[in-house]
């Protein structure tokens, strides 16, 4: 009988951070489980402590014994073949059907048949009898038909190799898959026959990954890892149905605060109210004399009473108060738009090898999602709009700002902290308006680093809070959602819909194409 991956109250740190700090997570056969959270809430942590390749500092885990990994690196080295990474894929089904071979023969003349059975039960498992077959298709279906068998790793694209790693564990169909970003180098078409495959396996299923249609389309069940109020939350069913949970308990969240943000605010006010009522220095009038001392003895003590009550209610509040949400993801409202008829114009432009656009014109307003496979143009188009790439046969108004978020993101200055980049761009009063920090694009704990020791996809979190902050008349998107999380891709396209200016948006993001309203451009 196939057995549950089993996680109890894994706790796990680096540099003095805790990273995880008791997750745990049971993973039942059938059950195909999605991490999802912003870079740095542990998944890609969680998924190496469910495989072993890491040990937590506390809490234990139980996994099957055929477990297999979607490795950064694959374990072979460059001189392996493709042919070699194959057929160490369908080593377990060949073993399998060489050894139901094997014990058949014994039937008749020994004890085998528990064995038999336990080993056709693998062989069913493994789909042995089709591994073969099934190994060509899940090539062909992840792009890598057409690659020679005899290809050493070494000659393979780094896109080429994780596709073979991915390749391999599908062919092999394990116990238990944990698979970190599987859809990275994969396109549509790829994409879509992993959904297939991982649907149709009988095992656990646990991955990471900022790809909402992909999470939509195969998980049964999520874990966020987001920081929540009751911290990391299991959903059961698809991204979509995730959405309408998580808003509904948003909104609850929402709710809570306001009710204990008024609860604090009249319980302050009574306080308030109480001391006024207290008047040391009042004149004591003659008729009163003789009673005064003991009405005001007990007047005292029902107001020390009431202080004492009010005091210990706002303590017991503000102890058990729940943090603020953060603010959605808004772009600043403040852009003044431009008097005229375009912002940029483009008549025959040409950019040998990489671009070819008869026209277009961008007004005020605008929202283009421009489309297309790799090498389409679409980056060199958003280069061209943006001036980076002087061409003929453009036009722009001349007061028009624009702003670009482009794949390779650097800073004039490496040295300064991701704070110290966003004041000095911005200035004081647009980032008392703006804080970095409440924009949620970046941790707090790496608002203090230098950008140069910054990611890439941390760098280009930087660049977009600045897009943010103070955006152009024209905003220039390419491949916006990478390196953000779910929720932060789902409330970027909604601060898209609402956001000022003209926005012109490339992107291979299929859950965003699927939900654009705006115009599109085909390349």
């Amino acid at each position: 009988m196939a057995e549950a991956l089993v996680a109890t109250e894994l706790v796990r740190g680096f540099g003095g951070r805790r990273v995880l700090d008791g997750v745990s997570l049971t993973a039942a056969p059938g059950r195909r489980i999605g991490l999802i959270g912003e870079n740095g809430a542990g998944k890609s942590t969680l998924l190496h402590l469910l495989a072993g390749t890491d040990q937590p500092d506390g809490g234990t885990v139980v996994r099957p014994p055929d477990l297999g990994f979607l490795h950064q690196e694959m374990p072979f080295p460059d001189s392996a073949t493709v042919a070699q990474v194959v057929d160490d894929a369908l080593a377990e089904a060949r073993e399998d059907l060489a050894e139901l071979e094997r014990l058949g023969a014994l039937l008749a003349t020994s004890d085998v048949e528990a064995e038999y059975a336990e080993r056709l039960e693998l062989a069913q498992r493994h789909e042995a009898w089709d591994a073969d077959r099934r190994a060509g298709i899940v090539l062909n279906g992840l792009g890598l038909g057409d690659v020679d068998l005899d290809r050493t790793l070494g000659s393979l694209s780094g896109g080429q190799r994780r596709r073979l790693d991915l390749a391999a564990l599908v062919i092999r169909r394990p116990t238990a898959l944990l698979l970190d970003e599987p859809t990275n180098h994969l396109d549509d078409d790829a994409a879509a026959f992993l959904e297939d495959q991982l649907r149709s396996l009988p095992g656990i299923v646990v991955l990471a990954s900022h790809d909402r249609a992909f999470l939509d389309a195969v998980c049964t069940d999520l874990v966020d890892l987001d920081p929540a109020v009751d911290g990391p939350v299991r959903f059961g069913g698809t991204y979509s149905s995730y959405l309408q949970q998580k808003r509904a308990d948003r909104s609850r969240w929402e709710r809570r605060y306001a009710e204990e943000q008024e609860e604090l605010e009249s319980v302050r006010a009574s306080l308030d109210l109480i001391a006024g009522q207290v008047a040391p220095n009042r004149t004591m009038r003659d008729s009163d004399k003789m009673g005064y001392g003991v009405r005001a003895n007990r007047v005292q003590s029902q107001i020390s009473r009431r202080v004492r009550n009010a005091t210990r209610r706002l303590e017991e509040l503000e102890r058990a108060a729940v943090p603020a949400p953060r603010r959605p993801l808004r772009f600043a409202p403040d852009t003044v738009a431009l008097q005229a008829e375009e912002l940029v114009s483009l008549r025959q432009i040409r950019v040998p090898g990489r671009l070819a656009l008869d026209f277009l014109d961008v007004r005020d307003g605008d929202r283009l999602l421009v489309t297309g496979p790799n090498g389409a143009g679409k980056s060199t188009l958003l280069l061209v709009l943006a001036g980076r790439l002087p061409v003929a046969g453009v036009r722009r108004h001349p007061e028009v700002r624009v702003g670009l978020l482009d794949q390779d993101t650097s800073f004039a200055n490496p040295r300064l902290t991701a704070r110290a980049t966003y004041g000095r761009a911005l200035g004081a009063e647009r980032i008392a308006q703006v804080p970095l920090e409440s924009l949620g694009l970046l941790h707090k704990w790496d608002l203090g680093k230098p950008v140069g020791a910054l990611s890439v996809g941390q760098r280009r979190r930087l660049a977009l809070a600045l897009l943010v902050a103070d955006p152009p008349h024209l905003l220039l998107l390419d491949e916006p959602t990478n390196h953000l999380s779910p929720v932060l891709c789902d409330e970027l396209e909604d601060a898209l819909g609402a956001g000022p200016g003209a926005i012109v948006l490339a992107s291979h993001d299929r859950w965003l194409r699927k939900r654009w309203e705006g115009a599109e451009i085909g390349l």
